[in-house]
This record gives C-alpha cells, structure tokens and sequence, in this order.
C-alpha cells in the first residue's frame, strides 16, 4: 500500500517491504509510547506517586546509554536477526510490565521494552541503509516513520480504550499480540542477506567525525524537550480538567494526528530543503509551542493548541535527523544511529526525572513546558552549529 508513495527509482525490494516494515514498527511504538500518557493511572494502580514513577521511567531509558553498543552489535549481525531479536524482546517486556506485581517487576518489563526496541530500530534503519542510498533515504525514512505518529494514533490510542474498558495491564496485553503477529510477518518476509555481515566487519576502524557529535547534542536536547511534555501531559490533563483514560487516549490520537502530518510532511521536504536546515525548523517551531502551553496551561482549548504546535515541531524535526544519522558513519549505519538513538534515549532519561519532580513542585505542567521550551532552543543552536561547520559532506 505505502509503495505507491515510491517511484520507479526505487528498487522492488525496498518498495515491496515498506508497508511491513512501517506496520511492524507501529507495534514497537505502541508499545514504547503507551506508558507516558498514562503514567498517572499506572501510578495510581500501583498507589505510588509521579515523582516515584518517574524514577522508574529514568532507569528504563537510562538504558538508551546501551544503544552505542547494540549499533555495533547491530552491524555484525544479519538486519532480520535485529528486527527479530527486538520484536521478541518488546513482547516479553510488554508482557512482564503488564502482569507486575509491582513497580519493580513493571521497571524491568519498560526497560526491557527500552532496551530491545534499539534492535528492532537499528536493524530496520541499518537494512534501509543497505538497499537505499542516502539522497533517497528521507524520502524512505520519512515514509517508515509514521510509524511513530500511527503507533500513538492507532496503538495507543486502543491500548488507552482497552485501559479504559479494562486496565492498564491489558493495554500492555494487547501490545504482546501485536509483536507476535509483527515478529511473524517479519520472520517470513525479510531474507537474511549474508554478505552484510562480511562487508561491514571489514569496515572496522570507521569513527564519527568531530562536528557529527553535534548532531547526538542536537538528539539529546530534542529528546529533552520532547519528554518535558509527553511525561506530564497526561497528568496535567487528569489533574487540571479531570481527564480519565478516554479523555487522556484522545488527546494522544489527536497528537498522533499531528505527527502523521509531520512525518508526511518530512518525507516529502526532507531531502529538498535539505537534512540540516530540516531539524533546524522543527526544532525551531517547538520554542513558541513550549512558551506558549507555559503561559496559558490553565485554559484547555489554548494549552492544547500549544502542545499540538509543540509536537508537530518534535516531529518534523526527529524524522529529519533520523536519514541524517544514518550517514554519520557512512560504512556503519548502526553505529552513527545507534549514537543519536542512544543520546535521546539518556535526554529521556534525564527529562523523565526532572519534568516529573517539575510538574509537582509547580503543580501543574507550566515548569515542564518552560523547560522543554529551553531544551528546543538549544537543540536549534547546536544543529545550527553543525550546518556552519560544513554539515555532512557526504549529502
């Protein structure tokens, strides 16, 4: 279906296969993405507060400092036993957060989902690499990730119904069947392709040059900002108007409204306006966006108009850099990835921690959104900084 987006230009493999791939990743979003929005509800099942909740969610992406190292594990492997390692590590996690019997079981269950989410993405992005070439590659990437935005339109959103007909267990329940069904397309569909593996291990040396360091900054502050409000949204929400899972899932669809827009959008104008000047926009964008939800996070109508502005610049913005780290070690794609990946994960991580302990000392979402607002601006300089300093030469 997603090939029609693709023309002649592009090889029939890669055309054949983007429809599963982007379907496969929606389920290993759904999953990734489901805990933010209802950490209050989480928290409340397991009579904890935010704040404590929030430490739990600092130790599942601390776990994003493994993603340098699963790169290069990565480029040693096959891409299909990548994508297949990660898609039976998500099932397990999503299955051991949604039968916990406590917030220490449930820690290990989203860590875990953390973790194995880096070989699903690594491989998927590595394989990418190998059949499209890098002035394509946005166009390709761009397409593929909608994923991200369906996975919290589509995934999320009916893993919030089912919290609300059910609990929150059984969101992550129904997440377990959508990995099974994904791993299984993936295993009879994708080939393992031997050579990779040989091709790549006589690459070994091949490092991130000084100015690509730039671009995991720019990653890690992007991610800051991001987390300042998909950890506390769904907080403010039930604690300022009274939303409940329902009310909570559709806010979450209309973000992943907003996304697919963004990802669209990306993919069409990436690889014109250029992989750089691209980031540079969106994170842009996120600076009003973040200002504004601090000064009107007491009026619905206006706080939501913000955080939509918000996220559509976090959007654009991710999914313009994702072709971009893909090049920054051109014979290691997982390696240069697995860098950027891995610095948003730790900008997670840290976020995850402060914005919580934010929202309560503030009461309310405004210290979160004046500290995602700042984390844009500087991941604005830094991208702005790399693009002055020759940017990629291989683009």
């Amino acid at each position: 279906m997603l090939s029609r987006w693709l023309d002649d230009s592009f090889s029939p493999l890669v055309k054949k296969n983007i429809t599963l791939l982007t379907a496969a990743r929606l389920t290993t979003n759904a999953c990734y993405r489901f805990t933010p929005p209802f950490v209050a509800i989480i928290a409340k099942g397991f009579d904890i507060s935010l704040s404590e909740i929030g430490i739990a969610l600092t130790i599942s992406e601390l776990s994003g400092l493994l993603s340098p190292f699963i790169g290069k594990l990565v480029d040693y492997l096959s891409r299909r036993a990548a994508m297949l390692a990660g898609l039976l590590g998500i099932g397990l996690g999503a299955l051991l957060a949604g039968v916990s019997p406590n917030i220490y079981i449930f820690t290990i269950g989203v860590t875990l989902i953390s973790i194995t989410k880096n070989f699903f993405d690594l491989g998927m992005s590595g394989w990418i690499s190998d059949h499209v070439p890098y002035e394509k590659r946005g166009r390709y990437i761009g397409i593929t990730e909608i994923s991200w935005a369906l996975g919290l339109l589509i995934g999320v959103s009916l893993m919030g119904v089912i919290t609300a007909l059910s609990s929150w267990r059984a969101g992550f329940i129904a997440g377990v069947f959508g990995t099974v069904i994904s791993l299984l397309f993936i295993a009879s569909r994708i080939k393992a392709e031997e050579h990779e593996v040989s091709s790549r291990v006589a690459d070994d040396g091949v490092r991130l040059s000084g100015r690509g360091w730039l671009v995991v900054a720019t990653m890690f502050a992007t991610m800051c900002a991001s987390q300042c409000i998909f950890i506390t949204f769904g907080a403010w929400l039930d604690d300022e108007f009274g939303f409940g899972a329902i009310g909570i899932a559709a806010v979450g669809f209309s973000f992943g409204v907003v996304e697919l827009y963004a990802s669209i959008t990306s993919a069409s104008k990436t690889d014109t306006w250029g992989k750089e000047k691209s980031i540079a926009i969106g994170c842009l964008i996120m600076v009003p966006g973040g200002l504004a939800l601090w000064l009107v996070s007491q009026n619905l109508v206006l706080g939501l108009i913000a955080l939509l502005v918000y996220i559509l610049g976090f959007e654009f913005a991710v999914v313009s850099m994702l072709p971009l780290a893909t090049h920054l070690v051109p014979k290691r794609p997982g390696s240069g990835l697995g860098l950027v990946i891995g610095a948003g994960t730790l900008g997670r991580s840290v976020m995850s921690l402060v914005a919580t302990r934010a929202y309560e000392s503030s009461n309310g979402i405004a210290l979160p959104s004046l500290i995602g607002a700042a984390s844009a601006g500087v991941a604005t300089l830094l991208i702005y900084s790399y693009h002055r300093r020759g940017g990629l030469v291989h683009e």
